[in-house]
């Protein structure tokens, strides 16, 4: 490890991303080089700039914490990933390790945490804030082992981008533009996903959306895309 700890900021609220610049930045041995506001965005300055530590939002637009965390695992190993979360939840916790984070810190934790989880997480280390302690970290991973892959990990990149983006109310059309494809293309991914998750239309996308995490919106917004040519 380098004596100065090189670190990426992904985060989708402004003030955010500054609190945690100016925290981390006042801190010996570390240097914030970049950030990010969305979860795709997250892994293009990952790749670009191959940081030893990416801090990450667990919910963010685009791509939750936990799909960026995977992806950083494979394209920028050399990166460690620590998921900041507003859930001391098993689940998430679980889906991190899985997912190849270093380490998990809910947001009430406290700066001093935060701090440590970087420090321990560029050395390669696991770490984990409380309420959860070093000595559960080695029942963490084998629960995270031990779990069978759920349906989302069926999924193609593809059609997790389609999932987040129509999780946030974006119409088939909305869709295409921005990841430049047709619209009967994000259709047929829209349709895919559906059928590999077991959901059937806008409403049930949402809950499933909310309820893993995924992303954090109004329900109401996105149910509306159905009616608008989702």
């Amino acid at each position: 490890m380098n004596d100065t700890v090189r670190i990426v900021l992904a985060d989708d609220h402004q003030v955010v991303r500054q609190g945690l610049r100016a925290l981390l930045q006042s801190q010996p041995g570390f240097t914030v080089v970049g950030e990010a506001s969305d979860g795709l965005r997250a892994v293009e300055v990952v790749e670009q700039l191959r940081p030893d530590v990416l801090v990450a939002d667990l919910m963010m637009p685009g791509l939750s914490g936990l799909d960026v965390a995977l992806r950083v695992a494979k394209r920028a190993p050399r990166t460690r990933t620590v998921v900041l979360s507003m859930y001391a939840d098993e689940a998430y916790v679980v889906q991190a390790l899985r997912n190849g984070a270093l380490a998990y810190v809910p947001k009430d934790a406290g700066a001093p945490v935060l701090i440590q989880a970087i420090k321990e997480a560029a050395a390669g280390r696991i770490f984990l804030g409380p309420p959860f302690s070093s000595q559960t970290v080695e029942a963490w991973l084998k629960k995270a082992e031990s779990i069978p892959q759920d349906s989302y990990e069926s999924l193609t990149p593809r059609e997790r981008q389609v999932l987040h983006m129509a999780a946030e109310g974006l119409t088939n059309a909305q869709i295409a533009e921005n990841l430049r494809i047709s619209p009967r293309t994000a259709e047929t991914h829209r349709a895919n996903l559906l059928h590999k998750l077991g959901l059937k239309g806008q409403t049930e996308l949402v809950r499933y959306a909310l309820a893993r995490g995924i992303v954090r919106l109004d329900p109401t917004r996105a149910e509306g895309a159905e009616s608008k040519g989702a």
